[in-house]
């Protein structure tokens, strides 16, 4: 029998990908997780109440300035964390995925921490078992991939020592 956080999670996905939820959520959930953050000091972010979650802060591929984007993310052994660039299921990647390719180096902020880490691309060979690891956390995140019409950036992060 799933586990009631399990259950959680499925029915908070299933509304996560609909439609009013991709046309409504790029305006409501940024806003949001920006108050939550400053009331907490970053400790807590919204979508941290059902799943992890972290804020990533990169360098502006183009500009060289520094962006930040309240990402939830998938925990692997070592430290390690998985991001993916579903964008709310648009057609573009999220301008973060840019940043990562044009500089790798960057900082994960988890529960008010920083975590100086490393991304790397998730190797084509890897995706499908990085996939089913994702889904566990979140059921049928993967559905975003389909409704973008697009292939998602998934990044590694590894903390660097």
């Amino acid at each position: 029998m799933p586990s009631p956080l399990y259950v959680t999670r499925a029915a908070v996905a299933w509304v996560s990908r609909t439609q009013l939820f991709r046309t409504v959520g790029p305006t409501v959930v940024p806003p949001l997780e920006h108050v939550l953050a400053f009331a907490t000091g970053g400790r807590v972010q919204l979508s941290g109440l059902l799943v992890p979650s972290l804020v990533l802060h990169t360098t502006g591929a183009k500009s060289g300035v520094e962006r930040e984007s309240p990402l939830m993310y998938c925990p692997e052994p070592g430290g390690r964390m998985l991001v993916t660039g579903s964008n709310f299921a648009r057609q573009t990647h999220p301008a973060w995925t840019f940043n990562l390719l044009a500089h790798p180096d960057a900082v994960a902020v988890v529960h008010g921490r920083r975590v100086p880490v490393h991304a790397e691309l998730v190797d084509p060979d890897e995706r499908e078992a990085v996939w089913a690891r994702i889904e566990r956390q979140w059921p049928g995140y993967r559905g975003y991939e389909r409704s973008s019409g697009r292939e998602l950036r998934i990044f590694r992060l590894t903390p660097v020592r």
